[in-house]
């Protein structure tokens, strides 16, 4: 019976073997895959797109280094923010202004 006893050893592992698989496809794949497209997002940043910051500010892109990115955030005013400090590009939704008074 010394056979039996490796047997049951990996019908132990079995269910933590499942549970990692599990994980696998349903946090670290998805959470992979959307930091591998935000990569490629700020790779591609040029001078006049409308990004939205971490930070919640809207801005048209006016310059661009490696690591900075100068955000004119209106008419004559640019503020200058980390590359990762880009969250995405500014839809027509979010760009529509808020009608006062109502």
């Amino acid at each position: 019976m010394p056979g039996a006893g490796a047997g049951g050893g990996i019908a132990q592992f079995l269910p933590l073997i499942l549970i990692f698989v599990v994980f696998y496809f349903l946090l670290i794949r998805p959470q992979q895959k959307q930091a591998k497209q935000q990569q490629q997002f700020l790779n591609d940043l040029k001078n006049g797109n409308k990004v939205i910051t971490r930070g919640g500010i809207h801005g048209t892109i006016t310059g661009l280094t490696d690591t900075v990115v100068t955000l004119e955030i209106a008419q004559d005013i640019r503020v200058k923010v980390s590359r990762s400090a880009i969250a995405s590009p500014e839809s027509a939704n979010t760009a529509a202004p808020v009608k006062a008074g109502g």
